[in-house]
């Protein structure tokens, strides 16, 4: 079952070109592909509810990562192993409360990850939780996954992240690579005789952003003897599903290269990618902006200006404008809601506009792969990619409003002394606090003026 789970409906003219396709776990939504994989932090997409993401969403896959939950691990038991659950139940589902049918994708780190300065082993990587940087080895990944039952399984890869890597140092990453894929897999499906053993979620192997030629030995083994165990690949540079060998090009093909545009996604899609994380629209959402975008879009004679892809929610001009966010938008927050509210809402930094914004930012992005799919399946993937290109900035618009409130891997660490990421909520109350503690310091005594009681702040003078 593992290695027919993901049909291809509309075949590829060649083995790394744009398909539409089918991918389909036993009790979870059908994904469409090509499609996107949502982001969460610990385990919920960002300012979105479960009961908000079921009502006014159609997001059906989520990707989370292992090392928002495990700061209390190896001294103390995460509390997400303390979950009880039944045999035929992830306990990773059940302690972030998801609907049974949404299709989790779990793997060790954040997409986008962040830099970490402990550098990975043979036998760990480096991960960055909640209270720090600590190691994660090989071998309570493994654990980790027969603990908590995810539906999909991303391997680990040894990856140098911000760091141009040398060529000794790209031969370690495709061996210990490697050694954790062979590891990974012998012990999560090798007992052939003990089918009780056999964990349940399906092992996607990772291939690295390096060329063939560094890594083929590897890639010839997924394609030979680890073909039987592994359900899909996780790439992490587009431009890696061009050397992947054709007796593994049938698999499923999982991007976590993190586009910062639609342009960039359609790049990948047109490279073969099925499944690809998005790290931009909930950047989008947390930076105030609707994003506003269709594929593919008509082309306008004698106009040579560009569209933006998003609308900056927090101008001013937007303040009194009653039209939804983006003209025939038929999302929840374009059909109940307008621009002033979204904008008096940023203003007053209320949560709800970072709801209404992820709302509406989602289901642009969901009109966007129905729409690629739909072009594949016609034979104008093409065209509508070179229209896109014309009618579009190449950027997204930059954010100008601040946003809510920062965590640790929004932002790359710098060394110790950096500056706090988020400024002080109570500068006013702090202001006020320090005179009040002036005046309270103040001793009046017989011989002081009234301008001298005014200027301490212990009285006003009467005028």
């Amino acid at each position: 079952m593992r290695n027919t789970m993901f049909n291809v409906l509309h075949p590829a003219p060649a083995v790394f070109a744009p398909r539409v396709g089918m991918f389909v776990l036993p009790g979870r939504k059908p994904v469409h592909t090509p499609h996107y994989l949502s982001l969460t932090s610990r385990g919920a997409v960002p300012h979105l509810t479960q009961d908000v993401m079921r009502d006014y969403t159609s997001i059906d896959s989520l990707y989370i990562a292992l090392e928002d939950f495990i700061e209390k691990a190896p001294d103390d038991v995460p509390p997400l192993y303390k979950m009880q659950a039944e045999a035929h139940e992830s306990t990773l589902r059940k302690f972030t409360c998801l609907p049974e049918d949404i299709l989790l994708v779990m793997g060790p780190r954040r997409v986008p990850p962040v830099f970490t300065p402990m550098p990975n082993t043979g036998t760990a990587i480096s991960i960055l939780t909640s209270v720090g940087f600590r190691k994660l080895e090989a071998e309570d990944y493994i654990e980790a996954v027969r603990k908590v039952r995810p539906d999909i399984v991303v391997g680990l890869a040894d990856l140098v992240v911000g760091l141009q890597s040398g060529i000794k140092r790209r031969e370690k990453m495709v061996d210990r690579t490697h050694a954790y894929t062979r590891d990974a897999t012998k012990q999560l499906y090798g007992d052939v005789g003990e089918p009780e053993s056999e964990s349940s979620a399906v092992y996607f192997a990772p291939v690295l952003p390096l060329e063939n030629t560094q890594q083929m030995l590897y890639l010839d083994d997924l394609g030979d003897e680890l073909r039987e165990h592994i359900s899909g690949l996780a790439v992490y540079e587009a431009s890696s599903l061009a050397i992947v060998p054709d007796k593994i090009g049938c698999l499923p093909r999982l991007t976590l290269s993190g586009p910062k545009t639609p342009h960039e996604i359609l790049r990948e899609i047109s490279l073969g990618a099925d499944l690809i994380t998005i790290p931009f629209v909930g950047m989008a959402s947390d930076g105030g902006i609707a994003l506003d975008f269709i594929f593919a879009p008509p082309l306008e004679d004698g106009s040579s200006a560009s569209k933006p892809l998003g609308i900056d929610m927090w101008s001013p001009i937007y303040a009194a404008d009653l039209s939804p966010l983006v003209q025939g938008c038929e999302c929840y927050t374009c059909t109940k809601h307008h621009r002033a509210y979204i904008q008096h809402l940023l203003s007053a930094k209320e949560m709800l506009a970072w709801t209404l914004l992820q709302i509406h930012n989602h289901h642009t992005i969901d009109c966007f792969f129905a729409a690629v799919r739909d072009s594949i399946e016609a034979g104008t993937f093409t065209e509508g990619f070179l229209a896109f290109e014309q009618t579009y900035q190449p950027s997204l618009p930059q954010q100008t409003g601040q946003g809510p409130r920062r965590r640790g891997y929004h932002a790359q660490a710098s060394g110790p002394g950096e500056p706090k990421l988020n400024s002080s909520s109570y500068d006013q109350l702090d202001d006020a606090a320090e005179k009040y503690a002036e005046a309270q310091s103040f001793v009046p005594t017989p011989d002081v003026s009234a301008e001298e009681l005014q200027i301490s702040g212990f009285a006003v003078k009467d005028t």
